[in-house]
């Protein structure tokens, strides 16, 4: 049996998810669309917690005391780390983004 590793959400990825659902359902007038984002997100985090460490790292140009991953989600880049037993979902950004500005 796959272990699964426990989900840990920063106080900083609801604040970025709470922009972009605000922007989806009062800028867009798409309740609907944020509804299913926010539920396509959850998923998708919830099957990386089964092996969080082998997908994709992602590459920065600073020194990281933990590594960070991706996962992509619509027109999004979500970044973990994973440490132990506890995968930490620390943002979630446009993917246009400039990201090592911002992580």
């Amino acid at each position: 049996m796959e272990k699964k590793y426990k989900i840990k959400y920063l106080p900083l990825f609801y604040k970025d998810l709470d922009h972009i659902t605000d922007y989806i359902k009062y800028q867009l007038r798409n309740e609907i669309a944020a509804n299913n984002f926010v539920n396509e997100l959850e998923t998708e985090i919830k099957q990386r917690a089964f092996s969080p460490d082998s997908y994709e790292e992602y590459i920065s140009t600073r020194k990281r005391k933990n590594k960070y991953y991706k996962i992509y989600v619509k027109k999004y880049t979500i970044f973990y780390t994973v440490n132990n037993n506890i995968m930490e979902v620390r943002r979630i950004l446009y993917s246009r983004r400039n990201f090592d500005k911002l992580i």
